[in-house]
Formats: structure tokens, C-alpha cells, sequence
């Protein structure tokens, strides 16, 4: 697959990269983007969910009611789950949600959810481009010019760039990654992703 390279104010620059077919054009594994993707969110639980059992609570100490005359069920504590006030049975407690995905998916994964964009035509390569000082309005115009001012947007750039992130950070459909650490769910969130040519390079390098 072959695409234009369009410089920061939206328009062609005359060159063309191909992308490979093994990453850009293969056949979208769509379990495998499942697995992954479940086991993407499922690691961003926290898991501290908690609610105290009868043992926890506070108070019941003393016994409520006497033994026996008072036409009602014997309590030994007013801290009884069956009481207003008292503990949970069998309630939630902190855990872990982590799945593990084999690399092979992983990596499958990631390649199907490039390969779907690519088949969409959602994917734009850019010439890299650099800022000498943070500010989001110049980055905000690039936007505009490439026609992605309002739409959700990945940008994978070949190595972070600090100056490059903080003058994004405050673009509210903008996500900017370096190409080795974005995930299959950052590429299936996002509406169009947004590739340096240099960060090319580091896609193929990684998924190859």
C-alpha cells in the first residue's frame, strides 16, 4: 500500500512511502483485537472496591435484645448483616483484574487494528515536524490544516518528544504517542491516526 506524505500545512509533498503489507495490509484478526483489547481495559481497574463484613463494622458489641420473651428472632449483635447498619454478606473485596495475552496475539492484535485503519483510509502520514518552544496554537493549525481539528485523533511520533507533548496536551481530540507504545485500543479509539514518516520506521521495527 502506498500513501502521499503531506507536509504541516495539508498539502502533498511530492513523496510517497509504501507501507508493508504485513502490518498495513494483513487480515484483521478480530478475536484477536477482542483479547487484547478486553484484557487492556481489564488491567486499568483499579480493584479496590471493598465493603465490610460484620466483623468490620462498628458498634454491636453488646447483645440487642434479651434471649428470650420478646416475640422476636434471637440477635446477638445489632452489627448482624440482616440489620440496617450492619455488615455485607459476601460483599466485593480488593482484587486484581489483570489478563495476560500471549506477545504473539499481542502483537497479531496491533497489526489487525493497523491494517483495518489502513483498509478505512484512515491513516495519514506527515513529514516530521518539531516545535522550538511549547505552544499548542501552532500545533492546533496543523490540525486544521490536515482536516483533523474535530476529529479523534492518535499522532505516533518516532521518539517522545517533550515539547511536542506538552504543546498537544491541552488539544482535546488529540492523543500523541510514540509509535512502539500505542496499543490496539489507542489505535481502535482514535478516528484517524496520524503517523510522522519517521515513526514508519519504528512501526515496522516493532511489528515486524
Amino acid at each position: 500500500m502506498e500513501l502521499k506524505v503531506l507536509n504541516t500545512g495539508g498539502t502533498e509533498t511530492g513523496e510517497v512511502v509504501t507501507l508493508r503489507d504485513d502490518i498495513f495490509g494483513a487480515e484483521v484478526s478480530e478475536h484477536a483485537i477482542y483479547l487484547d483489547v478486553k484484557a487492556i481495559l481489564a488491567n486499568r481497574r483499579q480493584g479496590t472496591h471493598k465493603s465490610k463484613t460484620r466483623a468490620e463494622v462498628r458498634g454491636g458489641g453488646r447483645k440487642p435484645l434479651r434471649q428470650k420473651g420478646t416475640g422476636n428472632a434471637r440477635q446477638g449483635s445489632s452489627r448482624s448483616p440482616l440489620n440496617s447498619g450492619g455488615g455485607t454478606i459476601f460483599g466485593p473485596t480488593p482484587h486484581g483484574y489483570d489478563q495476560k495475552v500471549n506477545k504473539k496475539v499481542k502483537l497479531l492484535a496491533r497489526r489487525s487494528a493497523l491494517s483495518a485503519k489502513a483498509k478505512d483510509g484512515k491513516i495519514v502520514v506527515v513529514e516530521d515536524f518539531k516545535f522550538d518552544h511549547i505552544k499548542t496554537k501552532p500545533f492546533a493549525q496543523i490540525l486544521k490544516n490536515l482536516g483533523l481539528a474535530e476529529k479523534k485523533t492518535l499522532l505516533l511520533t518516532p521518539e517522545y518528544d517533550m515539547i511536542i507533548a506538552r504543546s498537544g496536551r491541552n488539544i482535546e481530540v488529540l492523543n500523541i504517542m510514540t509509535a512502539d507504545k500505542a496499543s490496539t485500543y489507542d489505535i481502535l479509539h482514535s478516528q484517524t491516526v496520524l503517523v510522522q514518516k519517521a515513526a514508519l520506521k519504528t512501526i515496522e521495527d516493532t511489528l515486524g
